[in-house]
């Protein structure tokens, strides 16, 4: 394990990631009420209008802590560039999106580019450590998988947020054990990001837990989705990071796969949940709903919508740990 002395740069770029967040959401939050973006929170029987696109203040808090890296890690600047330009872009077809809605077919191929640069700027090593198998060489396909790996991570994280706090939740869990992954393998330089990223979820997670405050949107989805995706490769902590992902692909695939494919949630005919007088969820009958994660966590009954994105974040530190153990049978 690393030294305390070690972990001073993690602290600062957790930091750093928490107080620009935690400003430029609240800037942010002003502005778009002003201007108009606001979304309607249908999880609230008073329905209110609550600012949008909020979660473009995390693709903020990612490029000034990564600026920040730079100076202190300057033979690192080729893996942060490569970070800084997937998350703008990925945070910019986000922003389109929210403004102007994408078909379900050109927004994940509209991610793919935010891929390009890690693959363009080399920051992947081709080499993937398989449980009790040892390592694969794929230097063929790994770039490949990079370019499909980052969209598909990015639209995983975006298709489970339905609910206030989910994604900052989850993905602050996400984040922590990327953090531990990363130290017990030695790898403190590759854990810098990761530590500015907790902080700036745990800051947009302070303004959109429930009640809450504000909406994340596809802006801040998709900037979380990718920055997950290009520190996992660069991290070279593949696999335990897709155990520890379990909940977001489980509910990506049923998703996908009770829908027939590719659909944005305007373009289903009935939703997964149905809000109740009181102010619970419950698990909507109709034959053509998707199947989500949510939907089976309602399959027991009711719940309020904290209580279900309390459960989501128990699933992620369970999948966390299994992606742990997983990391510890991986031969080094």
């Amino acid at each position: 394990m690393p030294a305390s002395t070690d972990l001073i740069p993690l602290a600062v770029m957790l930091c750093t990631g928490f107080l620009v967040t935690f400003l430029a959401t609240a800037l942010l939050a002003k502005l778009n009420k002003k201007l108009g973006i606001v979304g309607i929170d249908v999880h609230k029987i008073e329905k209110p209008k609550l600012p949008e696109m909020c979660g473009l203040a995390i693709a903020i808090g990612l490029i000034c802590s990564a600026l920040l890296a730079a100076v202190v890690l300057p033979t690192e600047k080729g893996h942060l560039l490569a970070f800084i330009t997937c998350v703008s872009i990925a945070a910019v077809i986000g922003v389109v999106d929210d403004l102007r809605p994408l078909s379900s077919t050109v927004k994940p191929l509209l991610t793919v580019a935010a891929a390009v640069p890690m693959v363009l700027l080399g920051t992947y090593v081709p080499y993937v450590a398989i449980p009790f198998l040892g390592t694969a060489r794929l230097t063929i396909v790994y770039p490949l998988l990079v370019l499909a790996a980052i969209p598909v991570l990015a639209n995983a994280i975006n298709m489970l947020n339905p609910f206030n706090g989910a994604m900052s939740g989850t993905c602050s869990i996400l984040s922590l054990s990327m953090i531990v992954y990363l130290l017990l393998l030695g790898r403190i330089d590759s854990a810098i990001m990761p530590s500015a990223l907790l902080g700036s979820l745990l800051a947009f997670h302070w303004y959109n837990r429930y009640p809450a405050k504000l909406f994340s949107g596809d802006a801040g989805d998709l900037t979380v989705g990718a920055a997950i995706g290009a520190l996992t490769i660069m991290g070279q902590i593949e696999v335990p990071m897709l155990i520890a992902m379990i909940p977001h692909i489980t509910n990506a695939f049923y998703l996908l796969s009770s829908v027939g494919g590719l659909r944005e949630r305007r373009e289903m005919p009935d939703r997964p949940t149905r809000l109740l007088d009181n102010g619970k969820l419950e698990a909507t009958q109709e034959d053509k709903a998707p199947i989500t994660l949510s939907r089976i966590i309602l399959a027991e009954g009711p719940l309020r919508e904290n209580e279900i994105v309390n459960i989501m974040i128990v699933l992620t530190v369970a999948s966390s740990l299994l992606g742990l153990l997983t990391l510890l049978v991986i031969p080094r």
